[in-house]
């Protein structure tokens, strides 16, 4: 074989320099650059320098970025034509660390200005600038995702997703915040469900019965068919603009409730749940149930009224009358009233409040326990219905019924009968009153009414 080295070629004008002969390959020695031959239309993927922060990306390289350590942005290249850029998801994060692609000056993105968002589980892009009318302009996605969605990104809360939407969803405390927002106005609405803790259920004193406890405040509200999906009885029809901003997230806890101190001493009061908050939606905690004792007071109001006593005998007037929900009032309501109790004979409490029904009475058969919880409301705003605060039970001191009033469906608390209950409580991150109880002379220390739920916090907003 032949080798022939060329360190000079004269230019000569109009003629055509051919390297190599049909079916050759030319190949450049070590260190040598090339210029001029144009690109296929493909990247150089630098598979040795993984992007875990923001960078500048560089024409003609493809960059797999890893957003496990946070979401972070890519600066493209000043664009000139036929520029070529890829980006893609390293690890599958970007649903919960969005990566932001942010054009050079005023650029553009397929012709519109600003950055986008690549907010899908394992979305990848390929921008190729085309001019100043159109700018960077995608020309491939891979099978995760379409590109550039220019929807809402954001993060906080356990995040999940249906075909065509976001869910954020906040068990306690925490930050909502927004890092992109729609080029469509329209898109740029967040969907919302906000439930106050509830109240504690009442104690059973000593030979009494407790009202059950209310039910948070219930406040939803959407704009369809922006969010679509299928909404409780009351839901607004206007949901909450999105800005770039952080968002505090409030959740409400349950109240506890007071313990029966046993005879001759008297019970000490429940407690109201405490409200959860999201932007300008404050939703109130639940109302306590009334005690079974002689001092243990009235109910409570709040997002729904607790249920009054079945206390036997002389006691203070009034504590067997349910408290008023919906406080401080809203509309549509966020709860309603709790039940009224029925003393001697008998001795039954009043349920809790629910978000869609007032709180039982305790009736005056024999055969009778306590009020049933008011009715919570039911929502599919995770992709699933589910209700939330329901109302708490009432307490059952005496008579042949083995139970307390059952509690309202949406997590309300079971009402107790003369002793421990398993299922008093309000179910946690719904905010469910707890079940009222009661007690017997013997029994004082098992007569403590339930636990409210916590609260919960739930947004919603378009994908796709």
């Amino acid at each position: 074989m032949s080798k022939i080295e060329v360190n000079t070629v004269a230019p000569q004008c109009g003629t055509t320099l051919t390297l190599g002969e049909s079916g050759d390959t030319v190949q450049l020695g070590t260190g040598a650059s090339q210029s001029g031959f144009g690109r296929t239309g493909t990247v150089d993927w630098q598979t040795g320098s993984i992007k875990t922060s923001t960078f500048t990306a560089v024409n003609g390289q493809g960059f797999f970025c890893d957003t496990n350590g946070g979401a972070f942005t890519v600066n493209l290249p000043a664009g000139s034509a036929g520029a070529i850029v890829s980006l893609q998801d390293y690890r599958n994060t970007f649903d919960t660390a969005n990566l932001t692609v942010d054009p050079n000056g005023s650029e553009k993105i397929n012709g519109g200005e600003g950055p986008v968002v690549l907010n899908t589980e394992g979305e990848g892009i390929t921008l190729v600038y085309i001019d100043s009318t159109v700018g960077w302009r995608s020309i491939q996605d891979n099978d995760f995702a379409s590109v550039g969605s220019n929807f809402i990104a954001a993060t906080g809360g356990t995040i999940t997703n249906t075909p065509t939407c976001r869910i954020h969803t906040f068990t306690g405390p925490g930050t909502f915040q927004i890092q992109a927002l729609s080029v469509t106005p329209a898109n740029n609405v967040l969907g919302y469900l906000v439930v106050g803790g509830g109240g504690s259920g009442g104690d059973g004193g000593t030979g009494e019965a407790g009202g059950g406890g209310g039910a948070g405040g219930f406040r939803e509200g959407r704009t369809n068919p922006i969010t679509p999906y299928t909404v409780s009885p009351l839901a607004v029809a206007t949901g909450i603009t999105a800005t770039i901003t952080s968002f505090p997230i409030q959740v409400g806890g349950g109240g506890g409730p007071g313990l029966a101190a046993g005879n001759p001493a008297p019970s000490p009061v429940g407690n109201n749940g405490t409200p959860s908050v999201f932007s300008s939606i404050t939703s109130a905690g639940g109302g306590f149930g009334s005690g079974g004792g002689a001092s243990s007071g009235f109910a409570g109001t709040g997002g729904s009224g607790g249920g009054g006593n079945g206390r036997c005998g002389p006691g203070t007037p009034g504590n067997s009358t349910g408290k008023a929900g919906n406080t401080p009032p809203v509309s549509p309501p966020q709860g309603n009233n709790g039940g009224n109790g029925y003393p001697s004979p008998g001795n039954r409490g009043g349920a809790g409040g629910g978000a869609t029904a007032v709180g039982g009475n305790a009736q005056c058969s024999p055969n009778s326990g306590g009020g049933f919880g008011g009715a919570g409301a039911t929502t599919h705003i995770t992709g699933s219905p589910v209700a939330y605060a329901g109302g708490g039970g009432g307490g059952n001191q005496s008579g042949p019924h083995p139970t307390g009033g059952t509690g309202g469906t949406g997590g309300g608390g079971n009402g107790g009968k003369n002793g421990p209950v398993p299922d008093r409580n309000g179910t946690g991150n719904t905010g469910g009153g707890g079940g009222g109880n009661s007690c017997g002379q013997n029994f004082p220390s098992t007569g403590a009414g339930g636990n409210g739920g916590s609260g919960v916090v739930i947004i919603r907003y378009k994908i796709a």
